[in-house]
């Protein structure tokens, strides 16, 4: 097979959450465990750091990564989900894993993967595991997929592990309440290994510390101990959160022998963009007029976004608008701006929401806006409403932005 109908694959044979839904998710980690030992332990062969959260873990885990490549590491970089190409999952100094890589992957352990029914996720993690072995790094920053308790990642024993915020989201995997998910994303604290928190919350404070008082695992709360203020390369003032909690995470790592100086932390947050290749954090598409894009999709996320968008300066706003078809609108909608002209659309995938059902929904709640069959047709529609002094904004869903990047 080639290096596309090795992707054509690895998508249509095997269940994949963020394409199918709760279909594809796994309740334990048995079938992991068992890929690592026939990969003969790759995970225990570099040192890791493990990024979890609700909002932010995907920044955060490219800020360290970029940090620790100015540093002048060998750094494996492994998050998801993808906005364009497969290979931007794994990466090893910005550099995305090669295509004869993925396909030499795949077509040794296919017959093992077809054996134990792997999932998408579960193979994608033994595959940057494997890479990031072979390859030898001298750390990788693995980001959770879902959860963390029960997600693939965590067969790691990472230096420190690292846990954003909590926020509502994937509640029918998760559960319902704040206090539920935390226990969910508390499960990559491990026995005797520090924890950072980036956002101090008090409705899951005490999940975290208990938890870690349960593993004697030392913890920190970034947003109480760290003062500095840095900028980065990365927009959007929600960024000063994530960068909290990479300053905190960095202290850890000094300790445990990273030599990391103040003009590497300052050229690493200035450069996550160069040196890791992230896309779709309050990206700026183009000017007059101005474009923007950010793959924010809760609530939480999407009140960091629509904050930020109260301090540009614009004469109308125009609102390029798709979510999944499981996402609730009903706990999104009351926070997004009316004062707004939407461009309703589905992204190009199984569960994307019909634009005409999110048209009604918003209607319903007094927004206007008009349905599109696909999200370039609604953004080609925004521009060419859009006077040059306008600002038009696109997301709702990572899918929405992947497909206009």
């Amino acid at each position: 097979m080639n290096y596309q109908d090795t992707i054509n694959w690895v998508f249509s044979q095997l269940p994949m959450y963020q394409r199918q839904g709760k279909s594809a998710y796994k309740v334990d980690l048995h079938n992991t465990q068992v890929l690592a030992e026939h990969l003969n332990h790759p995970e225990f062969k570099f040192k890791t750091v493990h990024v979890g959260g609700t909002n932010g873990k995907g920044s955060t885990s490219h800020m360290l990564a970029s940090v620790l490549q100015e540093a002048g590491y060998k750094v494996g970089l492994y998050t998801s989900p993808h906005l364009k190409d497969f290979r931007e999952r794994i990466k090893i100094n910005g550099k995305e894993v090669s295509k004869q890589f993925v396909i030499s992957f795949i077509k040794k352990h296919k017959p093992f993967f077809e054996q134990h029914t792997l999932s998408f996720f579960e193979m994608t993690v033994g595959m940057a595991f494997d890479y990031f072995s072979k390859k030898k790094v001298d750390i990788a920053i693995i980001e959770v997929g879902l959860g963390g308790r029960l997600d693939s990642t965590n067969i790691i024993s990472p230096l420190v592990s690292v846990i954003t915020n909590i926020g509502l989201d994937h509640t029918q995997f998760l559960g319902d309440t704040l206090e539920k998910i935390a226990v969910e994303k508390a499960g990559i604290i491990k026995p005797n290994i520090p924890v950072v928190i980036g956002e101090t919350q008090i409705e899951t404070k005490s999940v975290f510390t208990e938890t870690a008082k349960n593993n004697n695992s030392e913890i920190y709360f970034a947003d109480q101990n760290i003062t500095s203020i840095l900028d980065s390369d990365l927009k959007g003032s929600y960024q000063q959160k994530n960068i909290k909690t990479v300053l905190q995470t960095l202290q850890i790592l000094k300790q445990n022998n990273f030599n990391i100086s103040q003009k590497n932390i300052a050229l690493g947050l200035n450069s996550v963009v160069s040196n890791t290749g992230l896309k779709g954090r309050w990206q700026i598409l183009q000017e007059s007029p101005k474009v923007i894009c950010d793959t924010a999709h809760n609530k939480e996320g999407l009140t960091y976004v629509v904050n930020q968008l109260k301090t540009e300066v614009y004469n109308k706003l125009h609102i390029v608008f798709g979510v999944v078809s499981d996402k609730d609108l009903s706990t999104i909608i009351a926070i997004l701006p009316k004062k707004a002209t939407y461009y309703f659309c589905r992204p190009n995938i199984s569960r994307g929401l019909d634009e005409n059902n999110i048209k009604h929904t918003f209607k319903a709640h007094g927004f206007v806006g008009k349905s599109y069959s696909s999200v370039n047709e609604a953004l080609s529609n925004a521009k060419k409403s859009a006077k040059p002094e306008d600002l038009i904004y696109v997301g709702g869903s990572t899918f929405v932005v992947a497909e206009i990047i």
